[in-house]
């Protein structure tokens, strides 16, 4: 099982509260995370794209970084973890990310890979007058469509002449091509998005469920295949989850407890009243998921809380799943999120045993 990291671009990270760390995105800490990551066998890193964020107390995602820019710095900074960055497709023509993506491709040697997104947030886009109107909610997947395939053009031969009801390209052309197959990632949950992914994207990403129940999001996956069945194409599932852990279970929900009791309502509220805005998607896309949450205080992803062991016990279990192929993982705490992962739940990972990093190398070693 492939493990990512999700880069934290945004300040706090996953968790709107007064109580977890507080700190603002740099250029230099996601260096120092997703370089510790590489060190410990990280497959892949992956960053968001936000536009505004949550204010509040705590002034939730109103730091952001740049996805493409971020992923272009660290691509130079590493030499074997995949780099994905995200297209704010809304406001990022389909031929200049083609280009960026190429760029990258060279600067990364062939690692890198792109995530697509809709846009579900009115206030990212009105802002800056670029909001199509509440119609695109409907229309989102559609104008997706278009501009993955002008992408695929672009890449595949350089030049894209697509005729279609969001985009009109004019013999466009985009060279040099990349050198590597360029995979797409979409983040589809909704019976559209899952559609949409098993018509157009890689892999597809989805939201763990729930607190300490891996398996949850099960039922995802055999949606999924309801579609790929229909297109014969093979898109797996990366599942997102929050790891907090500690030397022992009590020690791990305490700091739950802890997030939970500094919620920040005020940038909580902000964040359900926008994504109950989208009155056309169904009730089952992420965002929806996320506004419904049992405890939104870190945007409802499924949430593993536990010791060294059991974390990786629970990892284990999401392995076990028939369509999942990886985990893209958040910390409370990145910095010692990834050096826990790495020295102390992943040896003790049964689908990370072929894993080579310093940890297994040096208890072969020392065999």
């Amino acid at each position: 099982m492939e493990i990512g990291i999700f880069c934290p671009i945004g300040n706090n990270g996953w968790l709107i509260s007064k109580n977890a760390p507080q700190y603002k995105p740099t250029f230099e800490l996601n260096k120092q995370i997703v370089q510790r990551a590489e060190h410990y066998g990280f497959d892949f890193a992956l960053s968001m794209i936000k536009l505004r964020g949550f204010g509040g107390e705590t002034e939730f995602w109103d730091y952001n970084l740049e996805s493409f820019t971020l992923m272009a710095g660290l691509a130079a900074v590493t030499s074997k973890i995949k780099i994905y960055a995200t297209s704010a497709t809304l406001v990022m023509p389909p031929a200049i990310v083609a280009r960026m993506a190429s760029t990258l491709d060279s600067i990364s040697n062939g690692r890198f890979g792109l995530n697509v997104v809709t846009g579900w947030q009115e206030a990212e886009y009105g802002q800056m007058g670029m909001w199509p109107g509440d119609d695109y909610f409907g229309k989102r997947y559609d104008y997706l469509s278009e501009y993955v395939q002008i992408l695929r053009d672009l890449w595949a031969t350089g030049q894209s002449d697509l005729k279609g009801e969001f985009f009109q390209m004019d013999d466009c052309q985009v060279k040099p091509i990349p050198k590597a197959d360029m995979k797409i990632i979409c983040a589809g949950q909704s019976d559209t998005g899952l559609a949409f992914s098993a018509k157009h994207a890689d892999y597809n990403f989805v939201f763990g469920k729930g607190l300490n129940t891996p398996t949850a999001y099960a039922g995802i996956n055999d949606r999924l295949k309801v579609h790929t069945d229909k297109t014969g194409r093979n898109v797996p599932t990366y599942v997102l989850f929050m790891v907090i852990a500690d030397e022992t279970d009590e020690k791990a929900q305490a700091k739950w407890q802890s997030y939970n009791d500094g919620a920040d309502f005020e940038a909580i509220d902000w964040l359900q009243s926008q994504g109950g805005k989208d009155k056309t998607s169904g009730k089952d896309t992420n965002i929806r998921h996320m506004a419904s949450s049992v405890s939104p205080v870190n945007i409802n992803m499924g949430t593993l809380v536990g010791s060294f062991e059991n974390v990786a016990s629970m990892l284990d279990e999401v392995g076990e799943i028939q369509g999942t192929d990886g985990v893209l993982l958040t910390f409370d705490d990145f910095v010692q999120g990834v050096e826990d992962f790495g020295s102390k739940i992943q040896p003790l990972m049964k689908s990370r045993i072929n894993v080579d990093t310093p940890v297994a190398s040096q208890a072969v070693s020392e065999a």
